[in-house]
């Protein structure tokens, strides 16, 4: 292996802390609703199917790319990027790949807090029983109170941005390792303790027929671009993460196990997540929603309804707030490994950029202007415009030989249907991604 460990570099002390700590980077608040619900109105098991095919053709083969890039260049992405050129004989702007994931890393964890703090104070509300008992209409009104009261919104925030300071302050083994080792085994088993709950209370096959009962008529060409732009966007990539967590990665592991591990983990998450969701929604005589009115909107009334709702309704906020923890200390660890390699502690740079992200979430909690240019230029300018430049670079510039001795568990015809992918099937979808969302945004 060609992979040279720097010394006194962090290693993941086990194969299946790396696999926890990415996983959980790619577990969020999208998983827990998102999926399932565009699975539903894509078709269901087609679209499920059609998805699963993106993740293998476009998102596992940027994902390794990008894992490989980490563990070879044994940095923050910034740095790895820069000693990656160096190698390749390629300019340095090639350095842009890892300064653009720091950043959007940043400015993504300025809003998402604000959106984790509300899954808090859910937990909160459950825990008290605030909203059990309560008609559908003052608990769908609830949410609009928190959105409008922005001192409850900065409580949250805050308590939410010292969890995620306090994990990433005490290091990559100590902090980020042991918390993934603990929230992630939790995360499962409240999942599963969830979809018994919707086995045994909800329309349980009604949930199911609305997320796999395959309906290829609305299999449409816009449900492959949902399908295309999800696969991309859920296993974190382009924003640093999947990079600087590969260089904490060991040198005798297959990276592309471990990312087919990740990505397989992601999707089950996403799918059971689903499975325990809409049996209670459907139970409740409820429409299926999206978006923060599924979660704080119309849980909440299917809870309040259920027996045993309140224990159950806690449980269910506290894995949504888990799920955005685990991403959260994955968006701001690239900047701090970064900030250590140009010579501050990582006391520091914890603390300096966690007060950054504090200041951006008050802004975004005072303005819908901040909040949703925040979310415009990360999801649908920088992150898939990092992931075509890591295919790009891997694909065409580091060479095909010093690949293959990174990814050298595959066997040679799947070594090259990977590099193909990656070097042609893969750019071209996220051009296709990239075209698509901003035209969308941009209302044409």
């Amino acid at each position: 292996m060609s992979t040279q460990q720097p010394v006194n570099y962090p290693v993941w002390t086990h194969r299946w802390t790396y696999i926890l700590a990415t996983t959980g980077a790619a577990v969020g608040l999208g998983n827990i609703w998102k999926f399932p619900y565009i699975a539903g109105e894509n078709g269901g098991g087609a679209f499920v199917l059609m998805y699963l095919f993106c993740i293998m053709m476009l998102g596992v083969p940027i994902m390794m790319a990008e894992v490989l890039l980490g563990r070879k260049g044994r940095a923050n992405p910034v740095h790895s990027m820069l000693s990656q050129a160096r190698v390749a004989g390629a300019s340095k702007l090639w350095a842009f790949i890892g300064l653009m994931g720091v950043a959007a890393g940043i400015m993504i964890l300025m809003y998402y807090s604000v959106v984790a703090g509300w899954s808090l104070e859910y937990v909160f509300q459950s825990a008290r029983s605030s909203y059990i008992g309560q008609d559908a209409q003052t608990i769908a009104a609830g949410f609009g109170d928190l959105a409008q009261n922005s001192g409850r919104q900065l409580l949250w925030h805050t308590v939410f941005i010292t969890a995620t300071a306090t994990i990433v302050g005490l290091g990559v083994t100590r902090g980020i390792g042991n918390a993934v080792n603990i929230l992630m085994p939790i995360l499962f088993a409240l999942l599963l303790l969830l979809l018994w709950y919707a086995f045994k209370n909800g329309e349980f096959q009604q949930g199911l027929d609305f997320m796999f009962a395959a309906d290829f008529s609305k299999l449409t060409g816009q449900s492959v671009l949902v399908a295309m732009g999800h696969a991309f966007f859920t296993l974190s990539l382009g924003m640093g993460t999947v990079m600087v967590y590969g260089s904490y990665m060991s040198a005798d592991q297959s990276i592309s196990s471990a990312v087919v591990v990740v990505a397989g983990l992601d999707t089950l998450i996403a799918l059971i997540a689903g499975m325990a969701i809409f049996p209670l929604v459907f139970a409740s005589g409820l429409a299926p929603g999206s978006g923060p009115g599924l979660l704080f909107e119309t849980l909440p009334i299917a809870f309040s309804g259920m027996w045993g709702g309140a224990f159950f309704g806690t449980g269910f906020f506290v894995l949504v707030a888990i799920a955005a923890l685990s991403s959260s200390i994955s968006l701001i660890e690239p900047g701090i490994a970064w900030l250590e390699k140009l010579g501050s502690s990582r006391l520091m740079a914890t603390v300096g950029l966690s007060v950054l992200c504090w200041l951006g979430g008050i802004a975004s909690i005072y303005s819908n202007t901040v909040f949703d240019t925040l979310d415009f230029l990360t999801a649908n300018i920088m992150l898939p415009l990092g992931g075509l430049l890591i295919a790009l670079f891997v694909g065409w510039k580091l060479g095909y030989t010093r690949v293959r001795k990174e990814v050298n568990t595959l066997s040679s015809g799947l070594f090259n249907l990977w590099f193909i992918s990656l070097r042609f099937i893969a750019p071209a979808g996220v051009l296709v991604i990239f075209y698509h969302s901003v035209k969308t945004s941009l209302g044409y």
